[in-house]
């Protein structure tokens, strides 16, 4: 049997409303990463914690383009990465590596965003990484640490590293020579804080591409974080990610489902 939610699609039986609702949130994010050009055919993945005591996470199949991800699809497994959905569908180990420290040692961070961009992998590739050169980049300027690149994301001992550099209290990493990273106490503030850190990476392209550079002065800079933290009156997010839904709902994405 079935129960029918709505707009929310169809949630099967014994699954939680809660977990429902993560699901097309989260299935909701893979569609939107593509719609704004921010996939790498089938690789990169976006986890969110499951609510509960479980300690479960979800994650996208392995080999399903960002286009195809529905809620029912994706994969929930544990800390180990032991599937807990009966499924022959897999993760990609990288996703593993990456995803499950962080929601081990920072459960305050419901939500992680990989990409691997041409603007991101760009300003990774920077001496001086991610420049205060504009608005874009000063959101959540304080947020955001930096990770060394150590090859492809297979090796356990790198998650240490990785949790050292993200520490207890940034929300982003620049991956060097890798991608970006964000991570948030919603899905919704998670997407948004990727989607503006890669619009700052793209913005900085352009203006190194353009000639000499303008740096707002340090006061400024600490302003506009400070302004962009208050959310402006909502959690952080959450108008927009309410809007990109809607503009999925008009384009028939069958992302709840």
């Amino acid at each position: 049997m079935e129960q029918t939610m709505g707009t929310q699609g169809t949630k099967p039986a014994g699954m939680s409303d809660a977990e429902w609702e993560v699901r097309v949130d989260l299935a909701a994010a893979y569609r939107l990463i593509a719609h704004f050009g921010m996939d790498d055919l089938i690789y990169n993945h976006i986890s969110a914690r499951v609510p509960g005591p479980e300690e479960h996470f979800l994650l996208n199949p392995f080999g399903v383009l960002y286009e195809e991800v529905t809620a029912s699809s994706l994969i929930k497994v544990d800390l180990d990465g032991n599937k807990i959905d009966k499924t022959e569908e897999n993760i990609n180990p990288a996703g593993y590596v990456i995803h499950s420290c962080v929601h081990r040692e920072r459960p305050d961070l419901t939500c992680i965003i990989h990409t691997h961009t041409t603007a991101g992998v760009g300003v990774s590739a920077q001496a001086e990484g991610l420049l205060p050169l504009s608005q874009t980049s000063l959101l959540y300027w304080d947020l955001i640490g930096y990770h060394e690149f150590e090859g492809l994301a297979l090796n356990m001992e790198e998650q240490q590293r990785l949790l050292a550099d993200l520490g207890p209290e940034r929300h982003m990493l620049i991956l060097r020579n890798h991608g970006l990273l964000a991570c948030g106490r919603s899905i919704p503030e998670a997407f948004i804080m990727m989607f503006y850190l890669e619009q700052a990476c793209r913005i900085q392209i352009a203006a190194q591409a353009a000639g000499s550079l303008h740096i707002p002065p340090k006061e400024v800079q600490q302003l506009a974080h400070k302004q962009a933290m208050t959310g402006l009156g909502a959690d952080l997010g959450t108008r927009e990610f309410a809007a990109l839904k809607r503009r999925l709902d008009r384009l028939g994405a069958e992302y709840a489902v």
